[in-house]
């Protein structure tokens, strides 16, 4: 990722794992904090709390413009500001809202072929309706913290493209923040708390880790494929 234009094409498969983990996110909340009516105690308040801290965070954070935004809305913003296409993104948005079916609108020829997969992976694990593996999946089989590395090439790129990536580089901040201080180690104690003693749980939390592991990096290597075909 050595030039804006490299970035730009990372951004333009990313922006689904962006979208794809509010799924995540949003499953655990339905399990585990009650959203129905008429309401009812959660059966672990502190799970509750851990979960609608996060919801808070992604989906209302305050953003760097005095104001407040999802995590995905700030993604799709810097995507904007640095010149990278949202149309992928934006049609399977567009199709959902028009109450497509998911997987109907993940065949749209727009969407690149690894972000496809990666968003089916993730929807298999929901489907499953296994809480450890969706806590898993949630936990490990995500970003729990960007690496610095990653951190240094936009803040290059950033001043070779005169403050195009402000915006991106206030995304990776508050994740950097968020993921490694809070969110990272309630996570781990959520999985903690599910699976308790019992070893099957246990199974299928690290099965399902493993394999959002996996489909992370294919996802990544088909990202730097298609960059080898342009």
């Amino acid at each position: 990722m050595d030039r804006l234009e490299a970035l730009q094409q990372f951004m333009e498969h990313h922006v689904f794992a962006v979208w794809d983990f509010m799924a995540l996110l949003k499953v655990l909340q339905r399990r585990i904090c009650c959203v129905e009516v008429p309401w009812l105690p959660p059966v672990d308040a502190q799970a509750c709390r851990f979960i609608n801290e996060i919801v808070l965070a992604e989906e209302s954070d305050g953003d760097n413009q005095v104001g407040f935004a999802s995590h995905f809305d700030i993604y799709h913003r810097s995507m904007k500001q640095c010149g990278a296409n949202t149309a992928a993104i934006d049609s399977l948005i567009g199709e959902l809202r028009q109450g497509v079916p998911l997987r109907t609108a993940l065949e749209l020829p727009i969407i690149p072929h690894a972000a496809r997969l990666f968003v089916e992976h993730t929807f298999s694990v929901i489907e499953s309706g296994n809480l450890c593996a969706i806590a898993a999946a949630f936990t490990y089989g995500r970003e729990d913290l960007l690496p610095d590395v990653f951190q240094r090439i936009v803040d290059k790129l950033d001043a070779e493209a005169d403050g195009q990536l402000a915006d991106f580089k206030y995304y990776l901040q508050r994740h950097i923040g968020l993921d490694g201080d809070e969110h990272g180690p309630m996570a781990r104690r959520l999985i903690q708390a599910l699976c308790g003693s019992d070893e099957s749980n246990w199974q299928a939390a690290e099965d399902s880790a493993v394999s959002s592991l996996i489909a992370r990096r294919k996802f990544w290597d088909g990202i730097y494929d298609q960059r080898l075909k342009t």
